[in-house]
């Protein structure tokens, strides 16, 4: 990983491959995957629907079903996570990593109150009592700015908001302190000010306790306003990456055409009324027959020969920013 690898990593991926049967095919949803998280620090994980970017968090969590193949590495803390068996699995996962889903209305139990869930989170790792387990659920619906914790600690999802809910799923997350937090849309489906104010618990939390954030999106915008580093994924293949204000600060430097092209279709208040958003075309490709060459090929407007006879490797050309490219974009922008 070159100069992205650091010794005072909290988690390190490494080639990390998933691949599933289907049909009697492969189809590659992880395919090669390599980046670090450092403790207190965001790492954002950005592309389409089918980029394989959650995918590879699954993986790592092992909560992917069996038919899965699996293979690479990520080494928690040192603790190698690829391989290990259920029961193993469960100890760390809530204790030193956890993972914050994008649709709490399912993740979250129905016909329990919200206060029940979060406990039985605390009793699950941790040897406490029952009123123990009580009182620390309740600071951690304070924890995540739950107004009354105490009569929400009784009620059932469905009393909530949205917003609430995902602060219910936050603090469950949080119950054990996980050293990695991994949060997979998590914000998606909430609207913008409740987004916001979302995000920013996330990250006073994570200063709080010290923790590595993985953020999954679909969203450059919100890689651009709260990671460090930003991972692009396409076609389960990471095509770039690099620290966040390098990306988008000041006269950013994007490589990728693909990155241009998600960065592009970010609305913008100072884009004139009543016109169209720039769009990627064309369609990802059938992960169970990728194009020769680049992947990105088909849909991008400056492909030249050499993009379609052979992948372009990701490999590091400036401090810090790796990218996978034959014709890269010039200054950041799109020749």
């Amino acid at each position: 990983m070159s100069s992205l690898h650091t010794t005072d990593a909290l988690l390190v991926v490494e080639d990390l491959r998933v691949s599933f049967a289907a049909g009697g095919r492969e189809i590659r949803a992880v395919d090669g995957v390599s980046y670090q998280v450092d403790a207190g620090r965001t790492l954002a994980i950005i592309g389409e629907s089918g980029s394989g970017k959650t995918v590879g968090c699954r993986a790592i969590m092992g909560l992917l079903p069996g038919t899965a193949a699996i293979s690479g590495s990520a080494r928690l803390r040192g603790t190698e996570m690829i391989g290990l068996s259920d029961s193993e699995l469960r100890r760390h996962r809530g204790q030193d990593m956890a993972m914050i889903f994008q649709d709490p209305a399912r993740s979250l139990n129905p016909t329990m109150r919200v206060g029940a869930q979060i406990t039985e989170a605390i009793t699950t790792h941790r040897k406490v009592s029952k009123s123990e387990a009580r009182a620390q659920a309740i600071e951690l619906l304070r924890l995540v700015r739950i107004p009354a914790a105490e009569r929400r600690f009784h009620e059932y999802p469905h009393q909530l908001s949205g917003g609430m809910r995902q602060r219910i799923m936050i603090a469950m997350a949080l119950a054990c302190r996980p050293k990695l937090l991994i949060a997979d849309e998590a914000t998606t489906a909430l609207d913008v000010t409740t987004q916001a104010q979302i995000m920013e618990l996330l990250l006073e939390l994570q200063a709080e306790l010290g923790m590595g954030l993985i953020l999954i999106s679909h969203d450059l915008g919100l890689a651009a306003s709260y990671a460090d580093e930003v991972v692009v994924m396409y076609a389960g293949r990471i095509v770039e990456q690099a620290p966040a204000k390098r990306l988008f600060g000041a006269g950013g430097t994007v490589k990728m055409r693909y990155t241009r092209a998600l960065l592009d279709a970010i609305p913008h208040l100072e884009r004139p009324a009543h016109t169209d958003l720039p769009v990627v075309g064309g369609r990802p490709p059938d992960p169970t027959a990728l194009p020769v060459g680049c992947s990105f090929a088909p849909r991008c407007p400056a492909v030249e020969d050499d993009c379609t006879a052979k992948e372009p490797a990701l490999a590091e050309h400036a401090a810090g920013h790796r990218w996978a490219c034959y014709h890269p974009c010039e200054n950041g922008v799109s020749a």
